[in-house]
């Protein structure tokens, strides 16, 4: 009886898992482009300009380059 049972649930747990959604690459949307910023912010980095693609990208190079990369930082 016990091992009805325990066959039986595991039955349905193995359909269960059948059921599930496919989970897609759908990244995330944005309405605006990444550049154009949130507006007025403390947290701006000093050297960019709002809506300029320039700017923008020169800080995520000088910021690759010199704040995030560790190897770069232990060397000096």
């Amino acid at each position: 009886m016990i091992t009805r049972i325990l066959i039986a649930s595991g039955m349905v747990l193995a359909l269960a898992a059948c059921g599930e959604k496919p989970q897609g690459m759908g990244g995330v949307k944005q309405d605006a482009a990444p550049y154009t910023g949130v507006g007025k912010s403390q947290y701006v980095q000093g050297g960019w300009t709002t809506g300029d693609k320039g700017s923008w990208e020169q800080q995520l190079k000088a910021r690759a380059q010199y704040g995030q990369n560790d190897y770069s930082r232990a060397s000096n």
